[in-house]
Formats: C-alpha cells, structure tokens, sequence
C-alpha cells in the first residue's frame, strides 16, 4: 500500500490468545511457520483446518449494490472436528457442504459473529482429519468507499458510469469470500466472475477463458493464482481500456477508464524499466505472467495504491499524467507510487510478513525500495535529498511518548489498521538506509536476494532477514537492527568538544534520547552507527556508539560535522562552539547535510535543547545559490513557524515580514516563468515558493497570481499548467465570495475527474471561515460526489482544525456515510491535529471515549500528544523567536 495510508475495517476489539504470552522480542525471534501453524504463528482463528485452494465463483450486480457467489475451498484439517470457523463480514449464507474421505454432508448450522467477523460452519458428523473441501454459497453488499468489493461513479461526456474494485488489505476479502483472512493462511485462487458482456474484468491473472452466455452476461474465467495471501486478490470491472509492453518477458499493462489511457504512457513506459532494474536487484524473476496498474477515479483519505499481486489498484491522480494539469511533482509522485508498489510484489507479495506485527518487513522495504530505485532511474530528480525529508518525518512523530516499535504488538483488526503509520514507513525506510550504509550497498543487495531465494511464496518474521544479512556482513548487524526496530524513540548523539592534533580532530559522542514531551525521560540505550568527517576534507570516519559513548578520531582539522551524508537515524547535539563553527561553515557543506543540519536544529530548538533562534540564524546563512530543495526545507519551515503563531494576529505578522523578506530574493531568481532547461527541482520549488509566500500572505504574490488567473483566457501562457493548481490555490486561498462562487460553478461544469476533483478540494481552501463553512456544507451534499465530500472536510481543517473538527462531529452520521468504516478511528483525530487550541484536548479525549474502543485510539492520542506540543511550543519557544526577530533590521 502506498505511503502511510490505511483504509481497513474495524472490528470490534478481538483480543488474540497469544497476545499475553508473547511479547516484542520473543515474537521476532520465533521460529518460522509450518505449513500447519505451528504455535509460534499469530492467529485470530482456531488452529487446526488450514486452506490451500480456493475456487471461487463471482456475480456482482453493480447497479443493486449486490453480489452472489460460490466458493469450494480445499482443506487440510489436523484433528477431527465438528466445526470449522473462518473469517466472513456482512455476508448472507444459503448454505455449505464438505465433501472428504467420510462422504459428502450439509453444514447442520452456520453461525455468524459479527463482532469477531467469524463464521462457523457446524456439521452433524466430525470432519475426519485429512482433505476436504467446503462448498459454500452466499451473497454481500457492494459498498461505495475503498473497501471489500466497491463501486465508483464518474463523469464522462456520454453520461455516468460506475466500475467495481476490490480492497482488501488489512481485513477486507472475509467481507467477499469466507475464508482464512489471514497474511500467513497463503493459498492459491481460482477466480470466475459472471458479469456484462461489455465490460471488461480484470483479476491478478491473465484471462484463461471468456464463455458468451446469452442475456448480454458472459463468463471470464482467470487463471490459478500462486500461492498468495488473501489480502492480496483482485477483481475489477468497468468500461475499461488497456494498453501493453513486454518487459523481460512479463506482459506490463496500464488500465483505465476508457479516454484516458494515452495519460497512462509515462506509467506503462516505466513500469517496464521498473520491473527489469527490480529483477536484477532481486535476484528473482517476477513469477507471475503478467502485472497491471489500474487507475480508478475517486480517491481515498487513508491510501493511493495498493499491491494486489500482479493487479495494482491505483487511484487516477497517482498513476495518470493529465497535460492540462499534471506537474513535476505529479510526474514524481507517479514514479515513487509506481517503484513503491511494484516493491511489494517482492516485499509482501512474494515473501509475505507473518502477522501484521511485521507489517514493516512489507511497507517499509517498498518505501525504501521506492527512494532506492527512484534516486538511481531518475538522477536528474535529485531525489537523494528526500532522505533527510522521509527520516524527519518519522522522527517527528517517534519523539512523541505515543510512539510505538517498528515492529509491534497487533492484537485486533483495528490495530492492523492503524499499523499503516510513519513509523512502519518512514522509520522503516530510514532504519533500512542506515543499515545498508553500514554494511555496503552490495552486501546489503546479497542478504536481500537470499532473503527472498529462501523464502518465496513463504511468510516471515523480521529475524528473517536479520539473519540474511549478518551472514552477509559477517558481523552481528541484527543487534543493532534489534534496537532501532523492537523498541521506539530517538537516539540522541551529543557531540563534545572536538580537539585536532597532529592532523586529526577528536571527539567523545555520548547517546541520549531526543523526546518533545518528556523531558525527564531516562534515555533508552541503542548500538548507534556514526559517519563524521571534517568540513572541506572528504575522508569519513565511522564508529559505532555503544553502552551510551564513543570516542572517534577524524582525519582533518575544521569543523566538526557528524552524520555526515545523513544516513544516520538519529539528532546531532553540538557543544555551542561546534555549533557556530559549523554555521559559519554552512554554506560550503553539501546540500543533503545542509537539509540535516537545518532540520536537527529545528527540531533540537523547538524541543528547548538549544535557541529555537538558531535555526533562523541557519536560514540566514542559506546562499541564494543553495540547492532548490534546501530553500523547499526552508520555505516549508517557515510556513510551520508562521503556523505556530496562528491565533496572535501581531506576532504572526511580524514574523511572516521577516520570512517574506528572507524568501523575496529566492522567489525573484526563481521566477514565474519556467526556463528552457531549468532543473526539475526548479519546477518544483516554484510552487512551493509561491504556496508558502501564499500562506504568509506576500502582497506580491497574490497579486501577481490573482492577475495571472484573471487573464487566463485571453493568455493562456500566463497560467501554464505546470502552475495551474499552484495558481487557483494562491486564488481560492484569499478568494472573496464571487471568486469562491465562480470556482464553485466551475466545478460543477468540470466532467474531467481529475481536474473535478482539483475545484472541489480548492473550494475547500479558503482563510476565510464564511467561505471555509460553506465548503463544509458542500461537502455533505451529493453533488461533489462520496469520495471528494471527506477530502473537502480534510482540507478546511488545514486552515481551520477547529472549525473541520467540530463540523464533523456534529454531523458524525453523515460524515460516516462517506468514510469506509476502518478509517473512522483515524479520519476525526486528523481533523484535529492541526489545533493549537488547549479546549480541543477535551473535545478530542471525549470523542475517542464516545467511538473508539480502547484498542483503537493509536490516532486520537497522537493527535492529542501533537496539540500539546504545539501549546508548549506557542508558550515556551516562541517568545525567544520574538526576541531575536526584535533585533533583526
């Protein structure tokens, strides 16, 4: 699933058995699962009937938001038994029989439960042990968000039209086909589906056979799937078009709604390149005889795409490159949905996580996988520096005390849900960076190709891989992986005084813990790599920080910079004098250090470990001629200062003049107007200058956008596409009533999907409260359809957290309606999190205690922990950013 986006049923709290006996470590550390469960393997189900095929035969009615079906699952049971118990959710059963060595007999009962989103099949006589199979018919609902089997509706001009996917990861297949709804229960699938003769369908495997049966139906019968986990099956419908490519033998196909497959080329193009640089790194062909993305329209607030093994489900705006609208950043955002999925069809489709415990064996290698292959397919992107953006952003949240492991303790459906998170992510991705440039990048590639060799079409806990890669390195790095993975938070390496003598600097590093809200906290202790080297000599020094301390030698006198290269998962203390030594020496550090340094200090200031002024003195020694993502780090930082300051009218403003004056010159070099041959990052920053001058309200700039959209007709040059959405966002942002009233009726004219979606979230833009609760209202009307209703929500609550907030609570029924049920624990905490306001701690507290069971809150918490810090910010820091702006001229 791409990036950290969860969209999965809630069940009720369903506590495991095992979750008592058997904690972080000792789960890690358990043996690898038989064929017959043994009692190492998590389960939510009773051990002792095990799938291994499923045959299943589908009829959806999608215009009656119905569907029947059959399926014969084929059984191995461990012991006699009279009942066998399997995952279902919202089904309707007719009936079920299992046929085996004792004969052929109807189930007797079938209770469901829908609390433990069970089924169980009761049968007169004891299923002796050995095969069988089970016979079962039944019917369910389509639904209309991304979960299960579902529908979406779109525009086109020859009328409405609606097309069925499925969605089921975490827990969602049981709510089409009763089974064993589990990562580790892998078993091979039969698909036939009865549906329009019109329509083309489409399954993880290539068509076998397509029977015309009269009445406008035909049967399409899909070939055997590998052996694969349930979440991982796939079913789409729709007036569909696809275009082809071979790569190393696989056929790559791109699929859309019909019209729009000549904006899938840059996709289909390189999802080819892809998956020939994705066989060579794995050392394993991609084993299925086909691999198609499909774009849906809609969208959804908790994911973008998702894995199915050789079906990827994606939505439109993530895999189509529209001219009229399509950026730099979408092109980007394309490529990285693209590496990151087809990642999985090796980490998670492939070799498959246990127990969603180790949901990062599956998302946070994809993650990496997809920065690996993005920054080596696409050197011109420079998308090496991400980096540093992909570890801030998991350390923003691990400092917090409502943190948790890499690898957790999941003991509920509704915590696999939640488990989709930046810390499975980002901090996935940023553990796996340090480790290999601990080991070395081919070292790292030889653990990961014996990884997979050994554990194709298998499951696997993190020591799986820990193993691979200590016999690769020959040195014990599962202990260091062990820190960074079964327990959370922030190392925090202390740089002493650094003395040179005889051609070399020294220096004691001391480990600690970096933590926003617990400033008292006893400092876990961690194995921590260290990379340094002297500013201006390019030889690096490593040491690993043990027992809390190290002393390292680096060859060169200068200042002193540790993580150099930014590999390193942890923040960068210096004493005050190896602090100014290096901000002196800033603008001569490469830029990926210059976005560590800028980002430690930042944080390091905000959490009162040192003058949250110092940061400000960092972007005032950033050279205009610094790389364009530095100045994306600093616009972006600045805007986040300027929104601390959200509520005090005079503070703000005076700080937004000194951001303004600061960002002027960048904005004046960069320009307006693209240049022929300006680097993609160029393009980019663009954007990003005009939204943040945007956001602190530059007279300039408004100006200049307003202008630019007002002669759009008569100058189509003045609004490029590549500046379309940043310019109607500039509008929409600062619009009066008759502007947000001529957006509105653009939007409602707009049948394009894309660029629909685009009005309806920019109504949704506005700083004008009047304007932002008439976007609310809008939203829960039908006209801007189900899916864009919760994204406009979201998007008021940028500007008003408070406002969206309330909102939505107070029509919580409503706004249920339009939110698939897994993602409600999640979708109103969000809303707020953006608050600065000490009364929402209650609304929030009192919120989770209303709806959420106690399993549930991992959202609602975090939310609550980022209010208070930023209060404790707006209190304890700001006032020292006052005084240093007072001195400023």
């Amino acid at each position: 699933m791409h990036r950290n986006l969860s969209r999965n049923r809630i069940a009720a709290a369903v506590i495991l058995a095992l979750a008592s006996l058997t904690s972080h470590a000792a789960h890690a550390t358990a043996p690898q699962a038989s064929a017959s469960h043994a009692l190492s393997t998590t389960t939510q189900l009773p051990r002792g009937v095990t799938p291994s095929h499923y045959a299943l035969s589908l009829t959806p009615d999608a215009q009656a938001a119905t569907f029947t079906a059959n399926v014969v699952i084929t059984v191995d049971v461990a012991a006699p038994t009279n009942a066998v118990t399997l995952n279902a959710l919202e089904l309707a059963f007719v009936g079920a029989t299992a046929e085996g060595a004792g004969g052929t007999q109807q189930a007797s009962k079938i209770d469901v439960d829908a609390a433990t989103q069970t089924a169980t099949l009761h049968f007169a006589q004891p299923l002796a042990k050995g095969k069988h199979t089970l016979a079962i018919s039944y019917s369910g609902k389509i639904g209309t968000q991304a979960t299960g089997l579902f529908s979406l509706d779109y525009d086109t001009p020859a009328g409405r039209q609606r097309a069925l996917y499925t969605q089921f990861e975490n827990s969602d297949a049981r709510s089409v086909i009763p089974s064993w709804d589990e990562p580790d229960y892998k078993a091979t699938f039969a698909l036939d589906v009865t549906v329009p003769s019109t329509q083309m369908a489409v399954g993880n495997m290539p068509i076998a056979s397509s029977t015309e049966l009269g009445n406008g139906k035909k049967r399409v019968t899909f070939a055997v799937t590998p052996r694969m986990s349930t979440y991982l099956l796939f079913f789409g419908l729709g007036d569909f078009e696809r275009a082809t490519a071979m790569a190393d033998g696989t056929e790559v196909g791109v699929i859309t709604k019909k019209g729009a497959l000549a904006q899938s080329r840059f996709a289909l193009d390189e999802s080819a390149a892809l998956l020939r640089e994705y066989n060579d790194y794995f050392g394993v062909r991609y084993p299925l005889p086909k691999l198609d993305n499909i774009a849906a329209p809609g969208r959804s607030q908790f994911f973008g795409a998702m894995e199915n093994w050789g079906a990827v489900f994606t939505f439109e705006y993530s895999l189509l490159l529209d001219p009229a609208i399509s950026t730099q950043s979408d092109k980007e955002n394309i490529y990285t949905t693209l590496s990151h999925e087809m990642a999985h069809q090796w980490f998670g489709d492939l070799v498959t996580m246990r127990w969603w415990d180790d949901l990062w064996l599956n998302e946070g290698f994809a993650s990496w996988m997809e920065s690996r292959t993005t920054e080596r397919m696409h050197p011109e992107w420079n998308t090496a520096l991400s980096s540093v953006r992909v570890r801030e952003g998991a350390m923003s949240r691990d400092a917090l005390a409502t943190t948790h492991p890499v690898v957790q303790r999941i003991a509920t459906v509704e915590q696999a849900s939640q488990a989709f998170d930046t810390i499975t992510y980002q901090k996935g991705e940023s553990v796996i960076r340090m480790l290999e440039a601990y080991v070395g990048a081919d070292t790292w590639r030889t653990a990961v190709r014996n990884y997979m060799r050994k554990h194709a079409y298998g499951n696997t806990v993190s020591n799986d891989l820990w193993r691979e890669v200590d016999a690769a390195a020959g040195k014990p790095v599962s202990a260091i992986a062990h820190d960074f993975t079964l327990q959370p938070g922030v190392p925090l390496i202390r740089v002493g005084e650094a003395v040179c003598k005889a051609g070399n600097t020294s220096v004691t590093l001391t480990q600690g813990e970096f933590t926003k809200d617990r400033e008292q906290k006893k400092p876990l202790s961690w194995r921590v790599p260290v990379i340094a080297q002297t500013v201006g000599n390019a030889k690096q020094a490593r040491v690993l920080v043990q027992n809390g301390k190290a002393t390292l030698s680096v060859p060169g006198c200068g200042p002193l910079l540790v993580n150099a290269g930014q590999s390193g998962y942890y923040r960068t203390l210096y004493a005050p004098k190896q602090a100014g030594a290096l901000a002196a020496s800033f603008a001569r550090l490469p830029a990926i250090d210059q976005l560590g340094l800028l980002s430690d200090s930042q944080s390091l200031g905000l959490a009162g470990l040192q003058n949250p002024a110092d940061f400000l003195e960092l972007v005032k020694a950033t050279p205009l001629a610094a790389d364009p993502q530095v100045w994306g780090k600093v616009a972006s930082a600045l805007n986040g200062l300027h929104d601390q300051y959200a509520g005090d009218q005079a503070r703000q403003r005076r700080f937004d003049t000194w951001a303004i004056a600061r960002l002027a010159p960048v904005m004046a070099q960069t320009g307006w107007q693209a240049r022929e041959g300006e680097a993609a990052t160029v393009a980019t920053l663009r954007s990003q200058l005009i939204g943040t001058l945007s956001d602190l309200g530059d007279p300039a700039v408004i100006a200049e956008a307003r202008r630019r959209h007002a002669v759009r007709v008569s100058d189509p040059a003045a609004m490029p596409a590549a500046l379309r959405r940043t310019i109607l966002g500039v509008v929409a942002q600062h619009a009066d009533s008759a502007t947000w009233d001529q957006l509105h009726a653009e939007a409602q004219a707009e049948k394009t999907p894309l660029i629909r979606n685009q009005l309806y979230d920019l109504l949704a833009s506005s700083d004008d409260t009047a304007l932002a609760q008439r976007a609310l209202a809008l939203a829960l009307t039908d006209e801007p359809g189900l899916t864009n209703s919760p994204a406009m929500i979201s998007r008021v609550a940028r500007a008003h957290p408070d406002l969206a907030f309330d909102f939505a609570l107070a029509h919580i029924d409503q706004v249920n309606q339009r939110i698939d049920a897994s993602s409600r624990s999640r979708y109103f905490p969000r809303l707020a999190a953006a608050s600065g306001e000490a009364a929402m701690l209650g609304k929030l507290d009192a919120y989770a205690k209303a709806h959420l069971a106690a399993t549930a809150r991992g959202d609602a918490d975090t939310s609550i922990a980022d209010i208070q810090y930023r209060i404790k910010v707006r209190a304890q820091r700001l006032p020292a950013i006052d005084k240093w702006l007072a001195t400023q001229s």
